[in-house]
């Protein structure tokens, strides 16, 4: 609520100039803290204190919403996965830049919303973790992989019609052209995997640096002096 909602406007700016934070979001799709509103990422049709027929709304994607503004970084995990949720966050917080970790979130209010990744037999069948350089397996027994098909990708079985695992994508985080990145990060069940971990990270310059290098190059003092000077007595 409070990234998407009525801090949004900080949130997409943030992003865009790359400004040197760590950005967590927790995604519950509802506002919790203050019971059981719907919120900027409750499904269309969500019922709920404040939308007791349903809401008329589509929600944010806040992976759409943070690769519309440019964003260098973008990961996901889920917050009762504890050991990938460490790497993810201590990734976000190397990278030099802002990085955006959108944490699926289980709460009473809207309880069982990720269910289908909640426990660890679901995420080995229902999730994908991406690694960079690795190529994108995942099922119990790594038994299904990502293939590109056209402009979009499709969800394929090794062994069956002659595919190994040399025929699976190899996940690029660092990839400039994000068009890949952004397709793994909006999948979603019950054709696609969810992608969690790191799915975008890509050096840029920062604004902290870029503003501190410019006062640096700038002679504040001839700075003041192009202009008409006067003296005050």
């Amino acid at each position: 609520g409070d990234g998407l909602a009525i801090g949004g406007n900080h949130f997409i700016h943030a992003v865009r100039r790359n400004i040197d934070l760590n950005m967590i979001l927790l995604n519950n799709r509802i506002y919790g803290l203050t019971k059981g509103q719907y919120s900027p990422t409750s499904e269309r049709g969500f019922v709920s204190k404040s939308s007791p027929y349903g809401t008329v709304e589509d929600p944010f994607h806040p992976a759409e919403l943070a690769f519309g503004a440019r964003g260098r970084f973008f990961a996901r995990c889920i917050a009762v996965d504890g050991a990938a949720s460490v790497e993810v966050l201590k990734a976000a917080a190397n990278h030099k830049g802002a990085s955006v970790v959108e944490v699926l979130h289980c709460v009473i209010f809207n309880d069982g919303t990720h269910a289908s990744v909640a426990t660890k037999e679901g995420r080995a069948k229902n999730a994908i973790y991406l690694e960079h350089g690795k190529p994108m397996l995942f099922g119990e027994n790594k038994e299904f992989g990502l293939m590109q098909e056209g402009f979009g990708l499709k969800v394929v079985k090794l062994g069956e019609n002659g595919i190994t695992e040399k025929d699976i994508l190899i996940h690029d985080a660092h990839c400039q052209d994000n068009t890949l990145q952004l397709k793994l990060a909006l999948m979603e069940g019950p054709d696609f995997p969810i992608a969690l971990g790191v799915i975008r990270e890509v050096e840029a310059p920062t604004y902290n640096d870029a503003v501190a290098e410019q006062i640096e190059e700038v002679n504040f003092q001839e700075l003041l002096m192009t202009n008409d000077t006067w003296e005050v007595k």
